[in-house]
């Protein structure tokens, strides 16, 4: 059974059907080719498919396609503006937080709502916004770094 999802993504309307068994994540990148979000655990546990849904991060890949039908999403698609990059994206360069670069839209995704909620992150606030993404290349400590830059600088 097919039924029709009307949200809002990265600011801008969007109508499109998809099955009802269809994950957020499988609509995003299948039927709206936006291929930010990564699949990878398809249980909820590693964050790599992350982005903000009505201001909280989420993981898209145990979420519904049809329970997003009236809801805000920010992708990471709609995270920089134009060229220039969000300050956590940049900081996650400058800082070497990227290595294979596949986690990284859901960490800074999650990094995007920790810093929407507070720009003075305690460490326990990082370890919760970040606790649900799992980086096997880089380790943490360049992350943590790279949270610390992008509040100082917004």
């Amino acid at each position: 059974m097919s039924v029709t999802i009307n949200t809002t993504i990265n600011g801008k309307a969007v109508s499109a059907s998809a099955e009802a068994s269809t994950s957020l994540l499988e609509f995003l990148r299948d039927t709206l080719e936006m291929k930010g979000s990564k699949l990878c655990c398809n249980t909820g546990e590693c964050g790599a498919c992350t982005v903000i849904y009505n201001g909280k991060p989420i993981n898209t890949c145990v979420t519904m396609a049809a329970d997003a039908n009236g809801a805000q999403i920010l992708t990471i698609e709609g995270l920089a503006d134009g060229d220039k990059l969000h300050p956590v994206q940049q900081a996650f360069i400058d800082t070497g937080a990227v290595q294979c670069g596949y986690c990284t839209p859901g960490f800074i995704m999650s990094v995007k709502a920790l810093l929407d909620r507070t720009t003075k992150p305690t460490p326990a606030d990082i370890e919760e916004a970040v606790s649900g993404n799992i980086c096997r290349c880089t380790g943490y400590n360049k992350i943590v770094d790279a949270i610390h830059l992008a509040a100082s600088k917004l």
